[in-house]
C-alpha cells in the first residue's frame, strides 16, 4: 500500500474508533490497539511531512505553547439557565409554558447537567474552527488549541449533509476514571491532589501548553446550539438535532430522554437521582427544554435565560464526619475566618479534609467543638461547608474553638469587629494581607491582568518582584528578572507584561474596587467614580461629602475616608498614579424610564438564580443603583438564602424586601 492511502486508511480508522468510544459507547478494540494505529500513523507522517494534515489524529497537540487566551464574541449569546429544586417549583415551570403556548401540544426533553466548563464548539464546512468558553455569556475565551486536544471532540465532522456553520454548545468535563487515576499519579509524585473534577477542568483548560490537556482525559458533551447555517430542513426538535450530531460524530449524553409532559419529566428525575451516584461523571441536576425549536422562539427568553427549560437541581450532597482540628486564614482586609479540618470523607465523588466554618458568628451558632461529630455539605456540589453539629454524640474531652488573639501568619494583635462577628489582624505589612491584596489586585473581576493568577503572584513575592500594586507596572524595566523565573518563557513574560500594560486602561472604578479597602466593593466603588469623575475630587471629599451619594452608608464613607487619610493609601495612589494607571471614570448613558430607574438597591444572602455580579448588572443595566448596606436611603432588598443581619435591618426601617422572582417581575413590569 502506498503511504498516502494507507495514511488515509489509518485516519479513517482512528476517527471510526474515536466515534464508537465516544458517542456510540460501544468500542471495538482496546486502548492498545487504539494507540498501535495511532503509533503507526505518526511513523508515517514523520517520514512523509507532505502527508501531514491540520485534521490529522496526530495533530490535536501541536507542541507548541499557547501565548494566552484572545477574547472572543459569542455570535448568539450563552445564557444561563435558571434553577428550581423542587417538583412543585418543576410543575410551576410547566405550567408557565404551557400558558405562554396557549396549550398546544409539545414535548420535553432532558439532559443531565454534568458539572464541567460550558463551551461553544464551531465547525465551518466541516471542520473545527473555534472553541470557546462561555465567559460572561457574551464574550468568551478562545481555548481552540487546548480542545483539539480532548479525543472526544471531532476535528472534521462524520459522513455528509452537515451546516457550512455549526455551532454547538455543551461541557468539557472530567470523568471519575480519568480524574482519579491523574490525582493517584499526583500523589505518588508529591504534588497536591484536584480538590474536584469541575474547578480542575477549568484550571486544565488555562493551561498554556495543549500537551497537558491531552494527558488529562477531558471529554465533551453537547446539549445545545448556537449558530447553524444553513438550518438541516429535518431537525424541527432538540432530539432531532442531537441524533445529527450524534452522526456527524458529536458526542451527545446518551442518558437524554424525552418526555411526553411533566409526570414523564418528574419520573424520569427520580429515575436518574437513583443512579446519579453511580454516573461517571459529576452531576448535579437535569435540564428540563421544550423539544421543538419553533415553541422556544414563541416562549423567547428573559434577559438572562431562556423560558423554554429549567434546570433541577438535587439536593446538596452530604456525609458526616469528625471535627480534629480549625486552621486561620487570613484575607486581603486582615479579616481571619476559621476553616475547619476533618477526617477525611467521601463527599459528592471526592475525598474532602476541610470546610469553611464562615466567621465566628457561625462557630457559636452552631456551637461546634473540636472532637464533635459534624456534617460537611458541598453547596452547589462545589464548596464545603459545616452545615450541622450532632450535640449528641459530643465526646467528654471536645474542645471549644478560640479566637485568635494574634495573626497567625505574622504575630500581630488582631481586633475584633463592634458585632464579634471577625476579627481582624491589624498589621497592613503582614505576608498573608499582601499576597491575598496582589492576589485580588490582579483578578479578572478587578483589574483583569491576563498572566497574573494566584500562582504567578507568589511567585512574584517570592523572588522578590513585588510587594505593592504599583510593582506591578515597573515590572517591564525588569524583564531580564521575570526571564529568570522557572517555566517563565520569553512569550509568557511579554504576555504578563501586556496584561499590566492593559490594565492602566481600567475605569476608575475598577481600580478603587481593586484596592480591598474595607467596604468599598464593585458596588459602591462605581457609585462613588460615577459621582466624583476623577480621584483628585475623591482625594478632596470629605466623608460627609461621600456619604451624600445614594446608596453610599456612613461605614463605607468613614472607611474610604480613613484609607485615603492613611500613608498607606495615599501612598498607593501616588504610586499608581505615577505607573500612568487612568484615574478618571467615563461617564455612561443610563435609563431614563423603568420600573427601577433611580432606585437604590442592596443584594444579600446566597442567591439560586443568579450569581451576585449578574443581579448587579441587570440593575445598572436598567438604571438602578447597587449598595453594599442597607440605609434609609435603599429601596430594595434583594434577598436570598441565609440573609442575616441585612434582612434585619431592613425590616426594621421598613425597606421592601424581594425575592429573586418578584425582582424579575418588577424589572419587567
Amino acid at each position: 500500500m502506498k503511504p498516502a492511502d494507507e495514511v488515509a486508511s489509518l485516519r479513517e480508522q482512528i476517527r471510526r474508533h474515536d466515534y464508537l468510544y465516544y458517542v456510540v459507547a460501544e468500542p471495538e478494540i482496546s486502548d492498545r490497539d487504539y494507540d498501535k494505529l495511532l503509533r503507526r500513523l505518526r511513523d508515517l507522517e514523520d517520514a512523509h511531512p507532505d502527508l501531514i494534515t491540520p485534521d490529522s489524529p496526530t495533530r490535536r497537540v501541536s507542541g507548541e505553547a499557547i501565548e494566552g487566551f484572545a477574547h472572543v464574541d459569542h455570535a448568539l449569546p450563552m445564557m444561563s439557565v435558571d434553577n428550581t429544586y423542587s417538583e412543585e417549583e418543576l410543575r410551576d415551570f410547566d405550567r408557565r409554558v404551557r400558558k405562554l403556548l396557549e396549550d398546544r401540544p409539545f414535548d420535553y426533553v432532558v439532559d443531565p447537567k454534568i458539572d464541567g466548563v460550558a463551551v461553544s464548539l464551531r465547525f465551518e464546512k466541516g471542520r473545527l474552527a473555534l472553541a470557546a468558553t462561555r465567559g460572561d455569556g457574551r464574550v468568551g475565551d478562545d481555548i481552540t488549541a487546548n480542545v483539539r486536544a480532548i479525543r472526544s471532540v471531532p476535528l472534521t465532522l462524520r459522513g455528509k449533509g452537515h451546516p457550512d456553520v455549526l455551532e454547538t454548545r455543551g461541557e468539557i468535563f472530567w470523568p471519575w476514571a480519568a480524574f482519579h487515576a491523574v490525582n493517584e499519579k499526583r500523589e505518588e509524585g508529591g504534588l497536591a491532589r484536584f480538590a474536584n473534577p469541575r474547578n480542575a477542568t477549568t484550571g486544565t483548560l488555562k493551561q498554556l501548553d495543549p500537551s497537558v490537556v491531552a494527558e488529562r482525559g477531558l471529554q465533551f458533551v453537547a446539549h445545545g446550539f448556537g449558530v447553524i447555517e444553513p438550518w438541516p430542513r429535518d431537525a424541527g426538535t432538540h432530539s432531532e438535532m442531537s441524533a445529527l450530531l450524534r452522526e456527524w460524530g458529536i458526542p451527545v449524553s446518551s442518558a437524554q430522554r424525552r418526555c411526553a409532559g411533566i409526570d414523564a419529566v418528574w419520573a424520569f428525575v427520580n429515575e436518574f437521582g437513583a443512579m446519579r451516584a453511580n454516573l461517571p461523571y459529576e452531576t448535579d441536576g437535569l435540564v428540563v427544554k421544550v423539544n421543538a425549536f419553533d415553541a422556544r422562539d414563541q416562549l423567547g427568553a428573559t434577559s438572562r435565560a431562556p423560558r423554554w427549560c429549567i434546570a433541577y437541581k438535587y439536593a446538596a450532597a452530604q456525609a458526616q464526619t469528625r471535627l480534629i482540628g480549625v486552621d486561620y486564614q487570613v484575607g486581603k482586609t486582615g479579616q481571619i475566618t476559621p476553616r475547619a479540618r476533618f477526617e477525611p470523607v467521601l463527599l459528592a465523588g471526592t475525598t474532602v479534609r476541610h470546610a469553611s466554618l464562615h466567621n465566628f458568628d457561625q462557630v457559636d451558632r452552631l456551637d461546634v467543638r473540636i472532637g464533635d461529630l459534624v456534617t460537611i455539605e458541598k453547596a452547589g456540589e462545589i464548596i464545603p461547608q459545616v452545615v450541622a453539629v450532632d450535640h449528641d454524640a459530643r465526646p467528654a474531652d471536645a474542645q471549644m474553638i478560640e479566637r485568635p488573639t494574634r495573626c497567625p501568619e505574622c504575630g500581630a494583635p488582631v481586633e475584633k469587629d463592634p458585632d464579634g462577628v471577625y476579627v481582624r489582624c491589624v498589621n497592613p505589612a503582614c505576608p498573608a494581607q499582601v499576597r491575598e491584596r496582589l492576589i485580588y489586585f490582579c483578578g479578572r473581576d478587578q483589574m483583569d491582568i491576563e498572566g497574573a493568577g494566584e500562582k504567578m503572584v507568589e511567585i512574584l513575592l517570592d523572588h522578590g518582584l513585588v510587594r505593592t500594586y504599583a510593582d506591578l507596572y515597573r515590572l517591564a524595566d525588569r524583564r531580564d528578572g521575570l526571564l529568570q523565573l522557572e517555566r517563565l518563557g520569553e512569550k509568557s513574560a511579554d504576555n504578563l507584561l501586556e496584561g499590566i500594560e492593559r490594565s492602566k486602561r481600567q475605569p476608575l472604578a475598577r481600580v478603587l474596587a481593586s484596592l480591598a479597602i474595607r467596604h468599598i466593593g464593585a458596588s459602591n466603588a462605581e457609585l462613588i467614580a460615577n459621582h466624583f469623575g476623577d480621584i483628585d475630587a475623591i482625594l478632596g471629599a470629605d466623608s460627609e461629602a461621600i456619604q451624600e451619594i445614594d446608596g453610599i452608608g456612613p461605614e463605607a464613607a468613614a472607611s474610604l475616608r480613613k484609607w485615603l487619610d492613611g500613608d498607606t493609601g495615599r501612598s498607593v495612589i501616588e504610586g499608581l498614579r505615577a505607573a500612568g494607571v487612568n484615574m478618571t471614570q467615563p461617564r455612561s448613558a443610563t435609563p431614563t424610564s423603568g420600573a427601577i430607574v433611580g432606585k437604590s438597591f442592596v443584594v444579600t444572602g446566597t442567591l439560586e438564580k443568579y450569581k451576585r455580579s449578574e443581579i448587579e448588572g441587570l440593575i445598572k443595566q436598567n438604571g438602578g443603583k447597587v449598595a453594599s448596606s442597607v440605609s434609609k436611603k435603599t429601596d430594595f432588598l434583594v434577598v436570598g438564602a441565609d440573609a442575616g443581619s441585612k434582612l434585619e435591618k431592613a425590616r426594621s426601617l421598613g425597606v421592601t424586601t424581594l425575592t429573586e422572582t418578584e425582582f424579575e417581575r418588577l424589572l419587567s413590569s
